[in-house]
């Protein structure tokens, strides 16, 4: 899908193309590619005379093969922009191509970031003055969808250290958290790789000396930006090894209740277990054996025995 963006009054306005005579119609200052056919990129290098690359390839992670002037004098970025979901999160690589007058962009899928600002730019009118600022909006938005993500992992890992630090914590309820602190760690993975991603892209715009004074400003607010985030990543990481390790903690805490049970009623069960083997020797003079009352003698000295350890621990507090 081909979606075609042109200045209209100061504003984005959004065209969308279905056949290649559509691109020559207008005079856009962004075209945005998701996932796109191989007729589809043919009508942008017939249209603009400019080689996007295909989606397989988007995935070299030199750095000489993501940020490079080519010989039409273009200006080729491949960057990662965040995708975060409900369930799952993930980076997705974008291609940008910078012409003089054009910003090509082409993905696999849409992203949240390219949609804010498509909206944004709609809205607010003066915001967008040409590709490059396209390209800097960009930016700036993945680092302030990165901070939203930051904020939304806070929130979490705190539900999450109110139930590790409960009364009661059942091996199934740390299990849950263990989950969650896994998931939080992976999605701050994520974006401490996203941002340090989007550091290198606009120190590398900066370095073009492509960008005007007010866009070179914008960059330096973009790389304060990432620089608090990165603060944020560091100090999550810490809190999410905290976690893990109190909720581990709590779990071998649980575990070793149980195994302490098992060792204080085996324990318990000695005495008895002493009277019963004594008394259930065959030997041919035994003195209990004629005795009447024999028999109920050794069952209760065995439940006797028995309690009287159990007592003991009780008082102790081992049995709690």
């Amino acid at each position: 899908m081909i979606n075609l963006f042109v200045l209209q009054k100061g504003r984005l306005a959004q065209e969308q193309v279905d056949e290649r005579n559509e691109l020559l119609q207008h005079k856009p200052i962004w075209i945005d590619v998701v996932n796109p056919d191989d007729e589809e990129l043919n009508w942008i290098k017939e249209a603009y005379g400019v080689a996007l690359p295909e989606l397989e390839d988007l995935g070299d992670l030199e750095a000489s093969a993501r940020y490079f002037e080519g010989e039409d004098e273009n200006i080729h970025i491949r960057t990662d922009f965040l995708l975060d979901e409900e369930e799952v999160s993930r980076n997705v690589r974008v291609a940008f191509v910078l012409t003089k007058d054009v910003l090509f962009s082409i993905h696999d899928e849409d992203l949240p970031v390219f949609r804010l600002v498509r909206l944004r730019a709609r809205m607010r009118p003066g915001s967008v003055r040409n590709a490059k600022d396209v390209l800097m909006d960009l930016y700036a938005t993945d680092a302030e969808y990165s901070a939203d993500s930051i904020e939304e992992i806070y929130e979490r890992l705190e539900e999450a250290s109110r139930r590790v630090l409960a009364e009661n914590v059942t091996d199934a309820a740390a299990a849950d958290v263990l989950e969650t602190i896994a998931r939080e760690e992976d999605l701050n993975g994520r974006i401490r790789r996203n941002v340090m991603d989007t550091r290198r892209a606009v120190s590398f715009l900066m370095r073009s000396q492509l960008l005007s004074a007010e866009q070179q400003d914008e960059a330096r607010q973009i790389l304060r930006d990432i620089d608090s985030i990165e603060n944020h990543t560091a100090f999550l990481f810490d809190k999410i090894n905290f976690l893990m390790d109190a909720t581990v903690g709590f779990i071998n805490i649980n575990q070793n209740k149980i195994i302490k049970l098992f060792s204080v009623v085996s324990v318990a069960l000695m005495p008895p277990t002493l009277i019963a083997s004594i008394y259930g020797m065959n030997f041919k003079f035994m003195p209990e054996l004629d005795w009447g009352a024999g028999y109920p003698w050794a069952i209760a000295l065995m439940a006797v025995s028995a309690a009287i350890p159990l007592v003991y621990f009780r008082r102790k507090g081992w049995l709690s």
